[in-house]
């Protein structure tokens, strides 16, 4: 369950991340806690204990009340937990300034990485320390991917989400066929000095490429024809490189056609890099949709139903759908209703509600009672009839094609009644 739920994990933290990120405090009076799932809770809470009785020496009366205040909280919160998580425990605390100087309101996160922290760290700063979470969220796992034929070589990749075409190279090879004049063995020869001058020099580029990459997985060597067998049979890769090759593949071009069919076809190769996942799974939604077999729905009203009817597999939700359903109370004859909205919309202009009228009475100016996240509800929804979600990221041309469906789709169980 918990590879099921890792995108939905660490888009909720990097939302949180952004969120954090945006604080600042008057002085040095954040707390940043990272406690790792060896430590002991009780050895933690020893320590801020003691950090509370040196921060009765602050002078500043304002930043000592602060500081004091917040370590209080965090004791408070340690105490829900025997002992931290299986990947360990943060908390961020800290009076926060809402509309300047003496409006500060205390603030806490308790975040439960979807990772593990190695590090045990406490630090009192006007910033929260977000760096351990921020490292988590980088992509680790990189892939290259090589495609060579007789015209042209193909240089890419694969990092999570991010599939970048490094360099595209073209032969410089004469035709297979001598011109006249030539006799055949000289045309031959001619030609074979011309290929290996050119495997030299992409193989060259290769390894220029490839090496400098940290951490590199390993190489998906691709391509029309023989000239990749040839290619790899030959010495033109470092040979820390030639180990990586995870396999050779054949594609119908080069270029970003072929960056493409080799992702397609090397999804047990790739299964743990994401940009492969949510191919496969907007793949999966569009299948469905242009053969009209009624397993698979879209928009935000669509999916809710469905999850509430129990009959959702798998919740496709773009990271950029940000909508807040705000419940409206009328203020002269009480009527509720609800209006559902962008939340940047609601961010541009604070005065959005003033002029919207009740359904009822037709009176303005109504009070907002409640302002619900809609993501959060159908996470609530999806978790509760045991369906996967899936956060799909708008950078890709995947993405983009699910936000075209409204930013949310869903692949069902069953057909809908």
């Amino acid at each position: 369950m918990a590879e099921k739920k890792s995108s939905l994990l660490r888009f909720r933290l990097e939302r949180t991340l952004k969120i954090l990120a945006s604080k600042e405090g008057q002085h040095t009076e954040l707390i940043s806690l990272y406690i790792p799932p060896d430590k002991q809770i009780s050895d933690v809470t020893n320590t801020l204990r003691e950090e509370h009785s040196t921060a009765s020496n602050i002078k500043s009366k304002s930043t000592r009340k602060n500081v004091m205040e917040a370590i209080v909280k965090v004791i408070q919160r340690l105490k829900l937990f025997k002992r931290p998580p299986l990947n360990g425990l943060v908390l961020f605390c800290g009076a926060i300034p809402q509309n300047g100087v003496g409006s500060e309101k205390l603030e806490i996160y308790v975040i439960e990485p979807p990772e593990p922290i190695n590090l045990y760290y406490y630090r009192c700063d006007q910033n929260f320390h977000l760096k351990p979470l921020r490292d988590i969220l980088t992509e680790k796992e990189t892939y290259g991917i090589f495609l060579i034929d007789g015209n042209s070589t193909t240089i890419a990749t694969l990092k999570g989400r991010t599939l970048n075409i490094v360099k595209e190279y073209n032969s410089g090879l004469s035709g297979k066929h001598r011109r006249g004049g030539q006799s055949q063995r000289r045309f031959e020869r001619l030609r074979e000095t011309q290929v290996n001058d050119y495997y030299k020099r992409v193989g060259n580029h290769a390894n220029k490429i490839f090496l400098e990459i940290q951490g590199l997985k390993g190489i998906i060597l691709g391509g029309p024809g023989p000239t990749k067998q040839d290619f790899e049979s030959g010495e033109y890769l470092h040979y820390t490189l030639k180990k990586k090759i995870l396999s050779i593949v054949d594609t119908a071009y080069t270029g970003e056609g072929g960056i493409e069919e080799v992702v397609e076809k090397s999804a047990d190769i790739l299964r743990e890099v994401r940009y492969a996942e949510e191919k496969r799974l907007i793949q999966s939604f569009l299948y469905e949709l242009g053969h009209d077999t009624g397993l698979v729905t879209y928009g935000e009203k669509e999916v809710l139903k469905a999850l509430n009817k129990s009959n959702v597999r798998t919740v496709l939700i773009s990271n950029s759908f940000d909508w807040k359903r705000v419940t409206l109370e009328c203020s002269i004859c009480n009527h509720l209703w609800r209006n559902t909205l962008k939340n940047k919309r609601m961010q541009r202009d604070d005065k959005i509600f003033e002029k919207r009228s009740c359904p009822q009475c037709s009176s303005i100016n109504p009070n907002v009672k409640e302002i619900q996240d809609i993501f959060e509800e159908i996470v609530e929804l999806a978790d509760h009839v045991n369906a996967e979600v899936e956060v799909i990221s708008n950078e890709t041309e995947e993405g983009v094609e699910l936000e075209s469906f409204g930013g949310i789709a869903a692949i069902l169980r069953y057909k809908m009644l």
